[in-house]
């Protein structure tokens, strides 16, 4: 009896810690782990999230950029970090859904290794190439990669990720051969297309929006199901004769399971007003993204959904890595 008063009591001093330990947070800085190298999608919208959060939090959050194995070393870290608040990482559907596709000791399950604080944003996937290459429109490229198979190129933040795996659906659904060129992260790949190293790329829009709107890649096709607000002249691949076809950056904020429930309201709800801002709602949508805030339990959904879909193209593809 006087075991079972003590194993009680001493619970109730735990919750009543981690309460106490939520209402506190945070009171030092926090680190929020991007997964891929500076200057793309992930790493643009991390910094204007981050920036806006931390006056709401009072803590500054720290963008650090771990890039490597198409994200899933960085991810694996953040799976282990202690799950106190102060080390976030930046999800994204190339982590949480093709990374641990593609590879088959990720390190990590997406569905039970993680915290969801919620969904930042979605941007659909952009196809561009650079400007020698001979295609106006997504089926005069298609034409030139059946004429000359091998001959264009693609490339990609790394094996695994959005870029490379979308390139394997586009190949799979159009019948095409283009030879896939990995960079160390989405910034790399898109300086690769700027520079004319690679014919073409499936990049993110926040990655190469800019890149378009002066003209140095030239945009064929979007890869969402409906046109992109940033791009509306811009056509589908979708209505480019291949129905269904879709794939986007989903972009949010995960911590490693087993943060206090107290502490993933609170920075849920920091992530919300964030995206309620009418600078960051800016910001997000001049980059080609479309804010999508939601709760921890819409974001926890989408990451099964992402993780089975992305898990069947690259089981019908036959690939994973080495």
């Amino acid at each position: 009896m006087v075991r079972t008063i003590c194993i009680a009591a001493a619970g109730v001093t735990l919750m009543a810690a981690a309460t106490a330990q939520a209402q506190d947070y945070p009171t030092r800085p926090i680190v929020l782990v991007v997964s891929t190298a500076p200057g793309g999608g992930n790493d643009i919208i991390a910094r204007v999230i981050g920036d806006r959060m931390s006056r709401t939090l009072g803590q500054q959050i720290v963008v650090e950029n771990r890039p490597g194995a198409g994200g899933t070393i960085a991810t694996r870290q953040i799976a282990k970090a202690a799950p106190d608040g102060y080390t976030l990482g930046m999800g994204n559907t190339g982590t949480l859904a093709q990374g641990p596709a593609y590879y088959p000791n990720a390190g990590y399950d997406p569905r039970k290794d993680f915290t969801p604080i919620g969904l930042i944003a979605s941007a659909p996937l952009s196809v561009v190439v650079h400007p020698s290459v001979q295609a106006k429109s997504l089926a005069e490229l298609i034409a030139l990669a059946k004429k000359e198979p091998g001959k264009l190129t693609y490339g990609s933040g790394g094996a695994g990720t959005p870029n490379h795996l979308t390139g394997v659906m586009f190949s799979n659904v159009t019948g095409v051969h283009i030879v896939h060129v990995p960079f160390r992260g989405s910034g790399p790949a898109v300086a690769g297309l700027v520079g004319g190293h690679v014919s073409m790329m499936f990049a993110g829009l926040p990655s190469v929006i800019g890149n378009i709107k002066n003209g140095m890649v030239r945009p064929l096709a979007m890869t969402s199901l409906k046109r992109a607000t940033a791009l509306p002249e811009l056509i589908t691949v979708a209505e480019s004769g291949f129905p269904g076809f879709e794939a986007a950056q989903r972009y949010g904020l995960v911590a490693p399971a087993g943060l206090p429930p107290a502490i993933v309201a609170k920075l849920n709800a920091a992530l919300r007003e964030a995206l309620a801002s009418d600078d960051v709602k800016a910001k997000i949508s001049a980059d080609g993204a479309e804010p999508a805030p939601g709760t921890p339990q819409d974001y926890a959904k989408d990451i099964v959904s992402e993780a089975d879909k992305w898990a069947k193209v690259v089981k019908d593809a036959g690939i994973s890595a080495k």
